[in-house]
């Protein structure tokens, strides 16, 4: 359950949480479960924090930094995170339908089992990122990544 300071924090918008985050960075918040749908988080610091089982249904995460966060069995549905940095992060088991995830980050990402049917990975860095069992149905990405993908979609 997320902690409600950290909440209370978010709720005071991006550049003051920013601006905690840089003044307190040993503190790791807890967003899991957070209710956090259609927020305009653009460019938000993220990183190493629990999103686990949040609700980010077309939320506006573009350019945020999202380094070594958990999104296990996050919902992000018709998200937008165009450049964001999801270097390292878990999101096992996330719902990424329909996601915007051009330019993103997603070098050595956990995407195990997540659904990605639909989403646009165009120009993404996948580089070591874990796709095992991830479904990938209509999945618009670069021509460069057709033989990156087991199966062709």
């Amino acid at each position: 359950m997320a902690h409600q300071d950290h909440l209370y924090i978010l709720k005071k918008g991006t550049t003051y949480w920013n601006q905690w985050r840089q003044a307190n960075p040993h503190i790791k918040p807890d967003l899991s479960q957070a209710d956090l749908r259609g927020a305009d988080l653009k460019q938000i610091n993220f990183s190493q924090v629990n999103l686990r089982f949040a609700n980010l249904i077309s939320a506006t995460l573009n350019n945020a930094i999202l380094k070594g966060a958990n999104l296990s069995l996050a919902s992000l549905h018709s998200a937008s995170l165009q450049m964001a940095d999801l270097s390292g992060a878990d999101l096992s088991a996330a719902d990424l339908r329909e996601t915007d995830l051009r330019q993103a980050n997603l070098s050595f990402a956990n995407l195990t089992a997540a659904d990605l049917t639909r989403a646009d990975i165009r120009d993404a860095n996948v580089t070591n990122a874990n796709f095992d069992g991830t479904i990938l149905e209509n999945v618009r990405r670069h021509k460069g990544l057709r033989n990156f993908f087991r199966r062709d979609d």
